[in-house]
C-alpha cells in the first residue's frame, strides 16, 4: 500500500480499480489490529471463559455501490496524496489509542481520558523524587522506583481535588457563575486543551 502511494506520485497508473484498492486498503488498515503470535504454544485446556464484552467503537458508511455519491475516483487525482504526519498529532493519537486500551470507553470520551491523563501527569510532576527518577533513569528503571506509587497517589489526590472543587461550585452559586465565565473564556479564546 505505501509502495503504491509512493510510486503513484512518480508514475501515473491511470488504473481506477488499483486506486480504489489502494484507498480501501489505506482506510481498512487502521481498523485491523496487528498481533504478534509467539512461537511457543500456550496451553488453554484449563482456561474457562467467564465474561466477555463487545463494544461498538466506530460505524461508518463505506459507499461501496456504484450509484452512491462520491463513488467515482479519478486515479490521477489520487496520486501524491501521502503527506508527512505531524509528530504532536501522531503522539496524541498513540496516547488516545493506549488510553482506549486501558479504560472502558462506553461512558468516557477521548477528551475525558486525555484530560485525566494530563491531570495525573501534572500531579506526578509535583513529586520531586519521582521526577528525579524519571529524569535520570529509563522507563523500566523508573517503574521499579517511586514512580508507580506517585501515579497512584496522583490519581487519588486529583480525585480529591476535583471533588473539593465540585463541592465548592455546587454549594456556592456565585463561585459557579464565575467558574462558568472562566470556562467560557477558556473555550472562546482558544486556551482550552
Amino acid at each position: 500500500m505505501r509502495f503504491y502511494e509512493f510510486i503513484s506520485q512518480i508514475v501515473p497508473f491511470d488504473d481506477l480499480e488499483l486506486e480504489k484498492l489502494s484507498l480501501f486498503a489505506r482506510k481498512l488498515r487502521p481498523m485491523l489490529r496487528e498481533t504478534n503470535v509467539a512461537e511457543d504454544e500456550v496451553d488453554l485446556d484449563n482456561v474457562v471463559l467467564s465474561h466477555y464484552r463487545l463494544s461498538k467503537l466506530k460505524q461508518q458508511n463505506l459507499k461501496l455501490s456504484e450509484d452512491a455519491e462520491g463513488y467515482e475516483l479519478d486515479p490521477s487525482e489520487g496520486a501524491g496524496t501521502a503527506k508527512a504526519k505531524d509528530p504532536k498529532e501522531e503522539f496524541l493519537s498513540q496516547i488516545i489509542s493506549r488510553l482506549n486500551e486501558i479504560f472502558l470507553m462506553d461512558e468516557l470520551s477521548d477528551k475525558d481520558c486525555v484530560n485525566f491523563a494530563h491531570t495525573v501527569a501534572d500531579k506526578v510532576s509535583e513529586n520531586e523524587r519521582a521526577m528525579m527518577q524519571l529524569r535520570t533513569n529509563t522507563r523500566e528503571q523508573a517503574m521499579l522506583g517511586d514512580f508507580p506509587k506517585a501515579v497512584d497517589d496522583a490519581v487519588i489526590e486529583s480525585n480529591e481535588a476535583n471533588r473539593n472543587q465540585m463541592m465548592q461550585l455546587l454549594s456556592n452559586p456565585d463561585k459557579a457563575k464565575e467558574f462558568s465565565r472562566l470556562v467560557y473564556d477558556l473555550i472562546a479564546f482558544g486556551g482550552a486543551r
